[in-house]
């Protein structure tokens, strides 16, 4: 019992009882309705009532028990209920054991801890549904969370599922009062079809009780969704609506079968309670089997549950009678994130640094099929670390200490970085050695991840001494340069046109180049480039920003005594930093408490003012950079966690819900925009995870305040819960961009705000004549509609010979067409996924094009998989030994089903592909004709034909043509 945090007081065929069928129910409700117009007395015998029970236990991971401990009782518990199923699947349907995990976490541990045939048994029961877990990795706080790190924690059960043939169409989201309302369509988009929650009603500001929706179909902006039970608590957190619904199995059941206010709320003869587990580190009990037992009647079935088997029930009886709900809850417990404020900032920022890695990796990998080998398990720990970080007991409250839990959270931070830092370091390597070159002369590729072409600074780092210039080899022109600093010698220059996931070659050349305009005069702390005029403090704020292109509009909200990016009090001298063509740099040591200094950048040629705060000394309070905008009567939007949402009430036309909200601190993603009808500003956000909305509280939203407090850290919520004192740290840095614009745009935003937090990368060329990439630019990937953004492009799990996997939003109010392709000869094919990667079904590809309709906010994941000319480097291709490399998707191989074989052709060739067994005899030849060079692949389909068909076990491929033979890695079909 935690008194200072608690109030007082897919599954196989088989494996669920079968409801009835819809349409017996509507025979049912015929037969009622012909008898009453008859005005007959005879008694109808009504159906029982289906009360569904779930032993689902609740994970409170470092929190109740630390790794080690959890590690073990996972294991233990795992074991326990797979005996238990075994031991009563000779009972009635109804009363067999079943067991539900609240994390992937729980079959990761077991299968990195126990032999190959313990986790096939575990597998066995997942297959059979009688052990289920969720998408998600354990019971997150999702408000804090990217998007992209809402998937990342979800991959593990992605890759379960290609191995081992299961879908998991379930998620949770546990105990904290609050959610955010575009997690809906970033689940549906996984996979997942059902939730349920139970609060805490603890160590909360929200009115979580009086739930206006018991059950509805919660949805995000793009129309998808999940159906979620989300039941009101009225008898405490081991009761329905807590998160240990069944903690007293025999009590709910008569609860939901006769309690007068429930059943007011719940007119459906299909129930349930879901949840045992509480705050116990470890538990196991027979009492869901022996209570569906004794407590099943002539009125009423008690069925051991599976939750997907709830589900599958009620929405097929019910689906169309219960309510439709899109919107956010705002943000509680995930306040908690920023008591260790740079640690969180750091992280979302690697997140945001997989854009450009991944980007790199995948043309790497197509220089070299193999370039990815060697970093699975590094990879597979960063996605686990993806989703354990936002894990829900950021309260640190409990039987393991704040500084164990603090820990925890650099260990998340450890394993994204051992992932994300080298993968970018050594694809830019790659890259940099397959472009072609000139020998003897010093040349640079400056990398654009984004999908569009775009200007930005980018910043060499040469091993010529100046004077020096620098020229764009695409146009053989100089462009703008200047000097950083000298040891090392970084050169930064302005990249015109850099194209969309490609590159820009730039020679460094000796001897003083052209005279370039400054990109800013300075006068008395002011830059000014021709399009703004900014002004820093000796506070470290912007105290004046004036937009030229708007009649010498001031910015700030200077009348009200406001600024932009105001922290605390201070005195500082304003000091030129550096000074340029390409930038101008204002710098102030402000002092003051805490301690900061910060730093205004404007550009030649780039429509952005950056802004680079930083606290220097330690701090127990709550931190924030307050902005006060010119911008009276202006509308708020941001991004949530997977929408852009409107800044009010659902009854004043906003996102957030108007009932069991708290809104003082709004989820911080990309941008904050603020935009009246004709002019506006965005508000880029590199580091802060929360922001406060004008004078918004706990239970209102300020929706016409025009201004933002955006979080450094903070202790909500009172001492003794969070991480004290920043868990030490002495250095915290944030950043934000500014762009003044028309009238609103929200892809327009998100573009701008992905330019400021994704800079161009570079590296020196260290290839030569033989280079498979061209000499001056390179683009890989065509997405021409300004609304549809690419927001990840990755080699596939399974290798880069299951294709390229690629994620794009639209962030358009409406429906947009798409149309993706790599370049410069297309595709050859495509393949609808989820966003963790399991394939759903053919994509539509036309004349070497992607085509497919978004709707409105819609996040969509392919498997693209290129033409064999469609590239500058095909892997293995002509200038490229070991042309056959071969590789086997899915593997393990599902025994029955189907598997893609491919490899690579250097030339026209007749190409032979074999299915050996272990001994080397031939078990089924799969090809044996001739193919045209490029990229192939042949399919070993065991559906169909009798001679393709093979005995559970280990197996290899073998690949001939033009004289060479290439073998795959073991296959084990199982």
């Amino acid at each position: 019992m935690r008194p200072n945090r608690r109030p007082t007081g897919k599954p196989g065929a088989g494996s669920r009882p079968a409801p009835p069928s819809p349409a017996a129910g509507a025979r049912v409700i015929l037969l009622l309705s012909l008898l009453s117009s008859l005005a007959l007395t005879t008694t109808v015998a009504a159906e029982p009532k289906r009360i569904y029970i779930a032993n689902d236990d609740h994970t409170d991971y470092v929190w109740s028990g630390d790794e080690a401990q959890y590690r073990a009782a996972f294991i233990s518990m795992l074991d326990y209920y797979m005996t238990q199923a075994e031991n009563t699947a000779n009972n009635p349907p109804d009363s067999r054991g079943r067991f539900n995990c609240d994390g992937n976490l729980w079959i990761w541990e077991y299968e990195h801890n126990k032999s190959a045939a313990q986790f096939q048994r575990l597998v066995g029961h997942l297959q059979a549904g009688t052990i289920t877990m969720p998408l998600n990795a354990a019971a997150l706080c999702f408000g804090g969370s990217p998007a992209e790190a809402v998937f990342r924690g979800m991959y593990y059960a992605g890759r379960l599922e290609r191995r081992y043939n299961v879908r998991f169409p379930l998620v949770v989201a546990m105990e904290n009062q609050t959610l955010p309302g575009g997690v809906a369509s970033l689940w549906a988009g996984s996979g997942a079809l059902y939730s349920w929650r139970g609060v805490c009603g603890c160590l909360t500001q929200t009115n979580w009780g009086n739930r206006p929706r018991e059950v509805y179909h919660f949805r995000g902006p793009d129309g998808q969704g999940v159906c979620l039970k989300w039941n009101t608590m009225r008898l405490g957190n081991q009761a329905l609506g807590g998160y240990a619904e069944a903690r007293t199995p025999s009590n709910v059941v008569n609860y939901l079968d006769t309690d007068a206010t429930y059943t007011s709320s719940w007119p459906w003869s299909v129930s349930a309670a879901f949840g045992y587990g509480w705050d116990d580190l470890q538990t196991t009990t027979g009492s869901f089997v022996t209570t569906s037992q004794s407590q099943s009647n002539a009125n009423r079935r008690v069925i051991v549950s599976n939750e997907v088997d709830f589900f599958e029930d009620f929405l097929a009886v019910y689906g169309n009678q219960i309510p439709v709900f899109s919107g956010s809850f705002g943000n509680e417990w995930e306040l908690l994130q920023s008591s260790m404020g740079a640690v969180t900032a750091e992280f979302r920022g690697r997140i945001e640094k997989l854009r450009t890695a991944e980007a790199l990796a995948t043309i790497a990998s197509l220089v070299n099929p193999n370039f990815m080998t060697g970093r699975e398990a590094a990879r597979d720990l960063a996605g686990m670390a993806a989703g354990l970080f936002y894990e829900h007991d950021w309260t640190a409250d409990g039987p393991v200490s704040p500084s164990v839990r603090a820990q925890f959270q650099r260990s998340m931070l450890t394993n994204l970085k051992n992932y994300v830092d080298p993968l970018q370091t050594d694809a830019l390597a790659t890259v940099a050695a397959a472009v072609r070159m000139t020998p003897g002369v010093e040349r640079h590729l400056v990398f654009n991840p984004l999908s569009w072409s775009r200007t930005d600074f980018a910043d060499l780092k040469v091993a010529m001494s100046p004077p020096l210039r620098v020229v764009d080899m695409s146009t053989g022109a100089e462009v703008p340069s200047q000097v950083m600093s000298t040891s090392p010698t970084v050169v930064r220059v302005l990249a015109s046109n850099v194209p969309s996931v490609g590159y820009q070659v730039y020679e460094v050349r000796a001897g003083a180049g052209a005279a370039f305009p400054p990109s800013a005069s300075v006068a008395q702390g002011t830059l000014d480039n021709g399009v703004y005029a900014v002004t820093l403090g000796g506070w470290g704020d912007l105290t004046s920003v004036i937009d030229h292109r708007d009649g010498d509009r001031q910015l700030v909200n200077v009348a009200g005594g406001g600024a932009i990016c105001e922290l605390a009090s201070g005195t500082g001298t304003v000091v030129v930093e550096s000074s340029g063509p390409v930038s101008t740099t204002l710098n102030v040591v402000a002092g003051g408490s805490p301690a900061h200094e910060a730093r205004v950048t404007l550009y030649a040629g780039i429509d952005r003012i950056d802004f680079d705060g930083r606290v220097t000394q330690n701090f127990s309070s709550t931190v924030t950079y307050t902005s006060k905008f010119n911008l009276p009567g202006s509308t708020m939007r941001h991004e949530e966690v997977g929408m852009i949402a409107k800044v009010a009430r659902a009854a004043q036309g906003g996102d957030y819900a108007d009932a069991n909200a708290r809104t003082d601190y709004l989820s911080f993603g990309h941008f904050v925009d603020l935009s009246d009808a004709t002019r506006g500003v965005t508000v880029s956000n590199w580091d802060s995870p929360y922001f406060q909305a004008g004078n918004s509280t706990t239970t209102t939203l300020d929706a016409t305040t025009p201004s933002i407090k955006a979080v450094v850290g903070m202790q909500v919520n009172g001492a003794g819960h969070g991480i004290p004192n920043q868990g030490g740290d002495t250095w915290f840095q944030n950043r934000f961009a500014f762009r003044t614009h028309g009238a609103y745009d929200p892809a327009a935003a998100m573009r701008f705000s992905l330019e400021h937090q994704n800079p161009l990368t570079s590296a020196r060329l260290t290839g030569g004549e033989a280079g498979s990439l061209p000499s001056s630019s390179y683009s890989l990937v065509s997405l021409p509609s300004p609304d549809i953004l690419l927001w990840a492009l990755k080699p596939s799990e399974e290798g880069i010979g299951q294709g390229v996997i690629a994620r794009v939003w639209n962030l358009a109010e409406g429906t947009r067409s798409l149309q993706l392709a790599l370049m410069p000869g297309g595709l050859a094919s495509a393949r609808n996924v989820t966003h963790i990667e399991t394939d759903l079904g053919p994509a539509t590809v036309g004349g070497g094009t992607l085509t497919d309709g978004l709707a409105r906010q819609q996040m969509k994941t392919y498997r693209l998989f290129a033409a064999s000319s469609s590239l500058a480097v095909i892997p293995g291709g002509a200038d490229s030994p070991g042309t056959l490399a071969a590789t086997v998707f899915p593997n393990p191989s599902p025994r029955g089903q189907f598997s893609t074989i491919s490899f690579v052709l250097r030339s026209e060739a007749r190409a032979r592909v074999t299915v050996k067994d272990v001994r080397g005899a031939a078990v089924a030849t799969i090809l044996d004709e001739r193919r045209a060079a490029g990229r192939q692949s042949a399919v070993w389909d065991q559906r169909t034909r009798r001679e393709l068909h093979a005995r559970p076990g280990v197996y290899y491929v073998v690949v001939e043509a033009l004289g060479e033979t290439a073998v795959s890695p073991v296959v084990v079909l199982e």
